[in-house]
């Protein structure tokens, strides 16, 4: 493992705001930063970076860490891969150590390389199969050479054994071959590959690594696709297709496909920023991804039910970025890669720089929907596009653009139109603030606290705050950590999550590590590590004092069960607190008998 000082010095070498700032757009407010959360889509920003503890903290989806952890999460790098990473950025020379995790995602790497050299040879063999798919490269799909050469195209041929026996006898395990996502294993124990019979695209990350493939059939047999599953160096909701030759461009307008095949038709036809993602739709992490190489965006999806969905999706997760989105229609064909067979290159450049924004697709979408020839058609078609003007931050001078063609459309006075819509403007503004005003309620220090189900009520609900404040205070004031020790019952701390936290900090204590994230991420699950960050975030400009300590101390103590209490006491104390309690209530003693 690596040094807990080595990873101690990366994480002071690597400023926070400095890192995360590469990645998202930042605004200081006060001693903190906050933006976009870069792990979930929101339109409000949420994610709070803390230079003073250098952490940071999403009060949306809960992401939290230093800045170790944020690169891990964004970059889908394991721990030791993320220290490696940031050490580069700092100029600090790697320590020596024993890594299981990054030996196992380089032997994965070198698979799925020698794999795309398995179906690339494959493609070029003198046999008839092979010659079927290399007449669907090149005559089916319009393929040159040079670009079967640049996507690394093949073809896995139609056997089960071929690419398990290949890689054997390049040293590779079986267990290694299993975790590889391109082998399985039968039922009677014998190891097959996936992918037989399919002409095959491999998937790049940017840094230029083979992570996966897409294997194709030559025909319309279902099914059509077979994509790689997810594995240690594959996320497909992190990667998108092409963007390692894509981001090499000098343009900044990015088109976004459909699929594999589109993109490599867009970019055999000139159009060297055509990427697509990996997966069933778009994905927050894939638009973050796109927005550090692209200005604008251009949606290029196929003209079916299908793809129409797919625009709608990917305008509401691009209306959260910075980058200008505009949307392709086309007519005459089902996808790109077909316009620009039918069409030729010239044709289909016409329509990029011809583009609609997105509310001009809404709009469009809207209208075909209504027969404007009726009454009910022209009133409900109004509805629809005020909706749309007023949910998708339109700018007042675009309302009044829009509103007077509306009124030519449907023949309703411009004047009409705007008062409708400045009523439903009112109304979505209104929306807006309840909902902040419920997402502000739920942000409360016990708001999200789940005590276990036999410790029901306000008085476990108050010690689990109590616990988790406890954790926070001693964060900032380690000194505390031998008085807290003494007094603390664990027993009285009912989140079993806060138990590992309070236990984690007093193991920093005994061990002289350094009090801090860092040192907790390595020594906490997912969900206690979530504990403390949110408690640390909860308090940031909050100093809590040893008199706050003494409450928390005490309100644990208070929240023990009464029975628990009455059981550790001898008779003597039974008796004392016995009479404390009929005084509290004001029961009078009894007369004693004569």
């Amino acid at each position: 493992m690596i040094p807990q000082e080595y990873i101690q010095e990366v994480v002071r070498r690597n400023d926070i705001e400095e890192v995360i700032g590469q990645y998202v757009q930042l605004r200081r407010r006060g001693r903190t930063l906050s933006g976009l959360c870069p792990f979930h889509n929101e339109k409000t920003p949420s994610f709070v970076v803390y230079p003073d503890t250098q952490s940071f903290y999403c009060f949306g989806c809960g992401a939290a860490g230093d800045v170790i952890n944020f690169v891990r999460k964004y970059n889908n790098l394991g721990y030791v891969e993320s220290v490696k990473q940031l050490a580069a950025r700092a100029g600090m020379p790697l320590p020596e150590e024993d890594d299981r995790e990054s030996r196992a995602r380089q032997r994965l790497l070198e698979i799925n390389r020698c794999a795309a050299r398995y179906f690339y040879e494959n493609l070029n063999a003198q046999t008839p199969e092979a010659a079927l798919a290399r007449k669907y490269w090149k005559e089916k799909r319009g393929l040159s050479d040079a670009a079967i050469r640049r996507f690394g195209l093949g073809y896995a041929p139609n056997e089960g054994f071929g690419l398990v026996n290949y890689l054997k006898r390049r040293g590779f395990q079986d267990d290694e071959l299993e975790h590889s996502g391109l082998i399985r294993r039968s039922e009677r124990g014998n190891l097959y590959t996936i992918f037989r019979h399919r002409v095959m695209v491999p998937i790049i990350d940017v840094r230029g690594a083979i992570i996966a493939f897409g294997g194709r059939v030559l025909d319309d047999s279902k099914p059509k696709y077979i994509n790689s599953p997810e594995t240690m160096v594959y996320h497909k909701s992190h990667t998108l297709f092409a963007l390692n030759i894509a981001k090499k461009s000098k343009s900044r307008r990015y088109i976004l496909c459909e699929g594999y095949m589109d993109v490599i038709a867009m970019h055999e036809a000139g159009f060297d920023t055509a990427v697509c993602a990996c997966g069933t739709a778009l994905t927050a992490e894939q638009a973050k991804l796109l927005s550090e190489y692209a200005d604008e965006v251009v949606l290029s999806y196929d003209s079916d039910e299908a793809g129409q969905k797919a625009t709608e999706r990917s305008l509401g997760i691009m209306a959260n970025t910075p980058m200008k989105v505009s949307v392709l229609s086309y007519q005459g064909a089902k996808d790109p890669d077909e316009f620009i067979k039918k069409y030729g290159r010239e044709r289909f450049e016409m329509l990029l720089n011809g583009t609609a924004n997105p509310t001009e697709f809404q709009l469009k979408k809207a209208k075909a929907k209504y027969d404007l020839r009726s009454d009910d058609g022209r009133l409900s078609y109004i509805r629809e596009a005020i909706g749309i003007l007023t949910e998708r931050g339109v700018s007042p001078t675009a309302r009044d653009v829009y509103a007077g063609r509306l009124a030519d459309e449907t023949g309703v006075s411009k004047q009409a139109i705007v008062s409708q819509m400045q009523g439903a403007v009112q109304t979505a503004a209104r929306r807006d603030r309840r909902r902040q005003q419920q997402e502000l309620s739920k942000q409360g220090i016990a708001a999200d606290i789940r005590v276990p189900y036999t410790s029901s009520g306000e008085s476990a609900l108050g010690a689990a705050a109590a616990a988790r404040q406890l954790a926070a205070a001693l964060m900032q004031n380690p000194d505390e950590i031998p008085y807290v020790r003494r007094r603390l019952d664990m027993a009285t701390v009912l989140v079993p999550e806060l138990q590992s936290v309070l236990q984690a900090i007093f193991q920093c204590a005994d061990s002289g590590q350094p009090l801090n994230l860092t040192t907790l991420q390595q020594l906490l699950d997912d969900k206690a590590f979530q504990q403390i960050a949110l408690a640390m975030a909860q308090n940031h400009d909050a100093p809590l004092q040893h008199q706050d300590i003494d409450m928390y101390l005490d309100r644990l103590e208070n929240a023990r069960p009464l029975d628990e209490k009455v059981r550790q006491m001898d008779d003597s104390q039974f008796s004392d607190f016995f009479a404390n309690m009929g005084k509290k209530k004001g029961a009078k003693a009894e007369e004693p008998e004569e």
